[in-house]
């Protein structure tokens, strides 16, 4: 991953950071920043995303044929969630796509957008679309909690908010601000984005309205207590949607795309063979990627799943993961055994936080 832009910033505070990649972990009070995310406002680094410029007098209708979500019904000043996926129906990038009235941005972490381009210039024939990776033109803060609002309010002058998954532009030191409302960590929350030379400054005046400031260990937590699936993490090029609860970002109704037809089969006649669960483990020490999920079934021990991410979970003060398990084996109630020790994990209904933005559809 390409590294923040604040990082010297974080290391003035005195914040911990994880070496390589290099990243904000904590500003040192866990418990703190969890509550600003549940009872006030966090803030997060998110300045290492990366975006594509999508422009062309076909930039709508090539991207709706190839990418998994219904881009034409994307209205202009909003955004939505979708994928670009193989001929397999795998997932191969997943991105937040935004509509103004002169293009379509890509939102997606900085080191995969040149991959991203690439790949999309691989279905470019004669249609008049063009694609430029401009991640030296971004570097956003996200913000989550109930008290984000206030905080949006303060430093960005709009005295209304976009609504959900939509933005607009305010003012931040008499350059523009874009703010938008979208999904972060699992959580109702904000994107703002002044440009990389405005960052900085950025972060320290959301601070002083109120923000705390928060690393990935509390980002992780929310998005595992709210069941939702990072890339990288939970989302390899080996998942279907479906499996890692990407419903929101496709679509059953726009006709033909990349992968549509395996994704359809799947609606239609059931199939998944996995499924993205939470599960709660009975003890709080860190549970590595790639543990597996053993189950005593009809008299013998079988491998019938794997985890994929963890985190300590505040609101069962235990360890929390996530974790694909196979089917038959998905109910709530239901227990493993991780790795080969005595340790057991525990199927738990999604969300696990209240107020976390519930993952529908159910594929047992």
């Amino acid at each position: 991953m390409n590294a923040s832009i604040l990082l010297d910033l974080h290391r003035a505070a005195g914040a911990r950071l994880r070496p390589d990649p290099a990243e904000l972990l904590t500003y040192g009070d866990v418990p703190a920043e969890y509550a600003a995310a549940t009872q006030g406002a966090a803030l997060f680094d998110a300045t290492a995303a990366g975006a594509i410029e999508v422009t062309g007098a076909d930039a709508v209708e090539f991207l709706h044929r190839i990418t998994s979500n219904d881009v034409r019904a994307l209205a202009v000043g909003s955004s939505q969630r979708n994928l670009l996926l193989s001929s397999k129906g795998k997932v191969l990038f997943d991105f937040d796509l935004a509509r103004s009235a002169e293009s379509l941005r890509i939102t997606i972490a900085a080191a995969r957008a040149k991959a991203l381009a690439d790949a999309l210039e691989m279905y470019h024939f004669s249609e008049k679309v063009r694609f430029e990776v401009v991640n030296e033109t971004t570097a956003p803060l996200e913000l989550v909690g109930p008290l984000a609002d206030d905080v949006v309010r303060a430093v960005s002058g709009l005295a209304r908010l976009p609504g959900e998954r939509a933005f607009a532009t305010g003012t931040f030191q008499g350059a523009p601000l874009a703010v938008a409302e979208l999904p972060v960590a699992g959580s109702r929350g904000f994107r703002l984005d002044a440009g990389p030379e405005h960052a900085a400054a950025l972060w320290q005046a959301l601070v002083a309205a109120g923000a705390r400031p928060a690393g990935v260990v509390v980002r992780d937590i929310l998005r595992i207590e709210a069941g939702a699936a990072a890339p990288g993490a939970d989302i390899q090029d080996t998942v279907y949607p479906q499996e890692a609860r990407l419903e929101s970002a496709f679509s059953f109704t726009k006709g033909c795309y990349t992968g549509q037809e395996v994704i359809a089969k799947i609606d239609t006649y059931g199939g998944l063979n996995k499924r993205l669960l939470a599960l709660r483990v009975d003890h709080d020490d860190p549970v590595a990627p790639g543990t597996r999920l053993h189950r005593l079934d009809e008299g013998e021990w079988r491998d019938l799943g794997l985890v994929t991410s963890w985190a300590y979970s505040f609101v069962l003060d235990t360890g929390l993961v996530l974790g694909f398990v196979k089917r038959r084996h998905q109910a709530v109630g239901t227990t493993f055994r991780l790795g080969d020790g005595p340790a057991t994990a525990t199927v738990v209904a999604i969300p696990v936080r209240p107020g976390a933005i519930a993952i529908t559809g159910d594929f047992e």
